[in-house]
C-alpha cells in the first residue's frame, strides 16, 4: 500500500520522476512547487536525495505535520491562503529567478511517476490469474487517474477505470459528464485534505476523458 511509500503517499512517485528527469543545470536552479501536503513532502523527500533546493508553497491550513515533514527534510515553506491567493502568483518570483516548477499533477513525468501504480497493479493481478472487472481511484487534479488509466487501459481494454472525488470537490466527475474542464466555487472543505481541488488539469483531462468510465462523488 501507498501508505508505505517513501513519505506515507504515492506523490513521491511523480516527483522523484520528475526531478529525476531534470537536467544537472536545471537542478542546480532548484525547484518549486505548490501543494497542500503530499506533494509538498515528495518534492521536498526527493530534492533532499538529489541535493536540490526546493521552495514549496503551502495553505495556511495545510496540516501541521505535513508542514512539519517539509521543513524537516530541507525545504523552505510559503505559507499562503488558498481561499484570497492564486498559487501561481506566489510561486511565480521563485520560477522567475530560475527554479523550476514540480507540478502537483499536470505534467508528463508527474503522470508517468503516479502511473508506476498501474503497472504494478496490473502485474500483481496478472500474476494471480485474476481479471480486474474495475479499478477506482482517488481522484483530485488528476495526475494519479490519468497515470494508472495508461497502464491499466494498456494492459487491460475491458477494465473500467473510475475516478472518486469528495463530493464538494468534484471537479473531474462534473468536467467528464459535460466534456469540457469545470471549475468548482472555492469555500468548501472535507476531511480529504489531499483532494481539494477546484478544477482537473489540461493535460490529465484529456487523459482521463479517453481513458475512465466516469466519476463518483462521495460525502465525507
Amino acid at each position: 500500500p501507498e501508505t508505505l511509500q517513501r513519505t506515507g503517499s504515492f506523490k513521491f512517485r511523480g516527483a522523484y520522476n520528475k526531478l529525476s528527469s531534470l537536467s544537472d543545470e536545471e537542478r542546480s536552479r532548484g525547484v518549486v512547487a505548490f501543494s497542500s501536503g503530499n506533494h509538498a513532502q515528495g518534492v521536498a523527500a526527493s530534492a533532499a536525495m538529489f541535493g536540490v533546493k526546493a521552495v514549496i508553497a503551502m495553505p495556511t491550513d495545510a496540516p501541521a505535520m505535513k508542514v512539519g515533514n517539509v521543513r524537516k527534510m530541507g525545504a523552505v515553506v510559503v505559507p499562503f491562503d488558498r481561499f484570497r491567493d492564486d498559487r501561481m502568483t506566489v510561486v511565480r518570483p521563485y520560477i522567475e529567478r530560475g527554479m523550476v516548477l514540480v507540478p502537483p499533477f499536470d505534467d508528463p513525468a508527474i503522470i508517468a511517476g503516479q502511473g508506476t501504480i498501474g503497472l504494478e497493479l496490473m502485474a500483481q493481478a496478472q500474476a494471480l490469474g485474476v481479471s480486474l472487472d474495475a479499478v477506482v481511484i482517488p481522484c483530485g487534479g488528476g495526475g494519479l487517474s490519468s497515470g494508472i488509466s495508461i497502464a491499466v487501459k494498456d494492459a487491460s481494454p475491458a477494465t473500467a477505470v473510475w475516478a472518486v472525488e469528495p463530493e464538494h470537490f468534484d471537479d473531474t466527475c462534473r468536467s467528464l459528464a459535460r466534456g469540457a474542464r469545470v471549475s468548482i466555487e472555492p469555500g468548501h472543505n472535507s476531511i480529504c485534505d489531499a483532494l481539494l481541488t477546484t478544477e482537473p488539469g489540461a493535460v490529465t483531462f484529456e487523459i482521463n476523458r479517453r481513458n475512465l468510465a466516469g466519476g463518483i462523488a462521495v460525502s465525507d
